[in-house]
C-alpha cells in the first residue's frame, strides 16, 4: 500500500471540502465538550463524596436552656446524651460544640458576610457533633435514640444536606450529557454526508483505481482517514476548550464554594485525564460512522 498517495487523498479530501470539514471539526468539538464537561461532573461528584465521607456528621442540636447553662456539657443531661451516644458501636466518636464555639465556627463559615453580624452566640445552640461508624445504619441509630428525649432540640443528618448537592451536580452531568448526545447526532450526519459528499467528488479517480486492480478497502481508506481526522482535531479542540473555560468561568464560578471546602476544585489533572477519553470517542465515533457509510451508501 502506498501510504504517500493515501496522505496526498486525505489531504485533497479535506481542502476540497473544507467548509464542511470546519463544519464537522466544530460539531464535533462541541459534542466532545459537552461529553467531557459531564465527565468532569461525575469526576467532581466522586471526589466530593470522597470529601465528605470523612466529614459529614450527625448533629444533635440541644435545647436553649441547656446550651446556656451548660458551657462544657458536665451537665446531666449532656453528659447523659453524650454517653448514650458513645456507647453505640455505630458510633466513631462525639465530640461538644458549645454556643462559643458554634458562633466563631459561623464567623469563619459568613466570614466577610452581613450574616455574619446579624447572629450572637445566644441564638446558636450548643450541639453533639458525632462522626459515624456506619454511615448508614448510624445516622438512623442516632436519630431514634435522640428524638424526643429531654434536652434534644433537633436532629440534624447531614447527608440530607449534602445529597442536595449531589442532585445538583448530578443535574449539571445529565443535562450535559443531554445536550451531548444531541450534538453528536448532528456530527454523525456530518460525518455521514461528508464522507459521502467527499466519495462523490473522486468518484472519476477511484473507478479508475478499481479498474486497474485496487481493492475496496484501499480506496475506502483514504475517507475514513479523513473522518478519523476531523474527530481527534474536534476532540483536540475540546479539551483546548475545557482548559479555557476552566481559567476563564469555572474557577470564578466555583470560587466562593472551593474555598469554603463544598466542593473540590477542577484541577488541571482533571482535563488532562478527561481529554485522552474524548479523542478516543471522537476518532472512534468517526471512524464507525465513515466506515457504515461507505459500505451502506457508497459504492468503491
Amino acid at each position: 500500500m502506498r501510504t504517500d498517495f493515501v496522505f496526498r487523498e486525505v489531504i485533497t479530501g479535506l481542502r476540497r471540502n473544507v467548509t464542511m470539514t470546519i463544519a464537522m471539526v466544530l460539531t464535533t468539538a462541541i459534542s466532545l465538550g459537552l461529553v467531557g464537561t459531564g465527565l468532569l461532573a461525575v469526576r467532581t461528584i466522586d471526589r466530593t463524596e470522597q470529601l465528605y465521607s470523612d466529614r459529614v456528621e450527625v448533629q444533635v442540636a440541644l435545647t436553649s436552656d441547656v446550651s446556656a447553662n451548660d458551657q462544657d456539657c458536665s451537665q446531666p443531661i449532656c453528659s447523659g446524651l453524650k454517653s448514650t451516644l458513645e456507647n453505640s458501636p455505630l458510633v466513631e466518636s462525639v465530640r461538644y460544640e458549645s454556643q462559643e464555639q458554634a458562633y466563631e465556627r459561623y464567623k469563619q463559615l459568613f466570614a466577610g458576610q452581613s450574616l455574619a453580624d446579624l447572629v450572637r452566640p445566644q441564638s446558636l445552640p450548643s450541639t453533639l457533633r458525632v462522626r459515624l461508624a456506619d454511615q448508614e445504619a448510624g445516622a438512623d441509630a442516632v436519630r431514634q435514640a435522640m428524638t424526643g428525649q429531654v434536652g434534644v432540640r433537633n436532629v440534624i443528618d447531614q447527608r440530607d444536606v449534602v445529597a442536595k448537592l449531589f442532585d445538583f451536580l448530578g443535574g449539571v452531568r445529565d443535562v450535559t450529557f443531554a445536550l451531548a448526545i444531541v450534538q453528536a447526532v448532528a456530527a454523525l450526519l456530518l460525518i455521514s454526508n461528508t464522507v459521502q459528499v467527499s466519495a462523490f467528488t473522486r468518484r472519476t479517480e477511484v473507478g479508475v483505481m478499481r479498474l486497474v486492480g485496487a481493492t475496496r478497502w484501499y480506496t475506502q481508506l483514504p475517507f475514513l482517514i479523513e473522518a478519523v481526522v476531523t474527530g481527534v482535531v474536534g476532540a483536540f479542540i475540546a479539551a483546548g476548550g475545557l482548559l479555557v473555560g476552566k481559567f476563564l468561568f469555572i474557577d470564578e464560578l466555583l470560587s466562593g464554594i472551593v474555598s469554603n471546602g463544598v466542593v473540590p476544585p477542577i484541577e488541571v489533572a482533571d482535563i488532562v485525564w478527561v481529554s485522552p477519553i474524548l479523542v478516543m470517542i471522537g476518532a472512534g465515533i468517526a471512524a464507525v460512522t465513515g466506515y457504515v457509510t461507505l459500505r451502506l451508501y457508497v459504492r468503491l
